[in-house]
């Protein structure tokens, strides 16, 4: 069971709104979110309702400001709770769409995508096993995206503007 505190304020202050599942639309509850405290579980928060717009990945700890969630702004409407995962991790990733072109798989974390794949863009994948974050930046920076089980045909499959993949990894159930 997961529980994530969100503040309104910087230093959890403001009002507050206490989650323990995944939530579609906090709109109603807070106008800002400046900080947070993850209690339990890990968690995907996104900018907009309905699991849209900018992700980020959250596990146990203390965010006392939106820059500590390597967060674009104070904005947070919608969250989901990842599930428990200890293993194994499986990822295929593909220089083109439709799992064309160079194909490499991975079982371990990849801060830098360049210098493992020899490509820059990844525009297919497919999620073996385990769930993972991509990251549009090398070592772990930049927009976030959460990708489950599945197959991603083209990169805006995961929800991304483009192809450029700086680094992923495994999201480990680590509380």
């Amino acid at each position: 069971m997961g529980k994530i505190i969100f503040y309104e304020d910087r230093n959890f202050q403001g009002r507050t709104y206490e989650c323990s599942g995944d939530c579609t639309d906090m709109s109603p509850f807070f106008n800002h979110c400046n900080s947070i405290r993850v209690e339990n579980g890990n968690w995907i928060l996104y900018e907009h309702p309905n699991f849209r717009g900018h992700q980020y990945y959250l596990r146990r700890g203390d965010y006392p400001d939106f820059q500590q969630w390597l967060g674009f702004n104070d904005i947070i409407r919608s969250c989901r709770l990842t599930p428990q995962h200890l293993g194994p991790f499986r990822l295929k990733i593909y220089e083109r769409q439709d799992f064309k072109g160079q194909m490499m798989e991975f079982t371990e974390d990849c801060p830098q995508v360049h210098e493992q794949f020899h490509y820059h863009d990844i525009n297919s994948c497919n999620v073996l096993d385990g769930h993972w974050m991509f990251f549009d930046e090398p070592n772990y920076r930049g927009r976030q995206y959460y990708l489950k089980p599945g197959e991603y045909r083209r990169y805006n499959d995961w929800g991304a503007i483009n192809s450029r993949i700086g680094s992923f990894k495994r999201v480990q159930y680590l509380n």
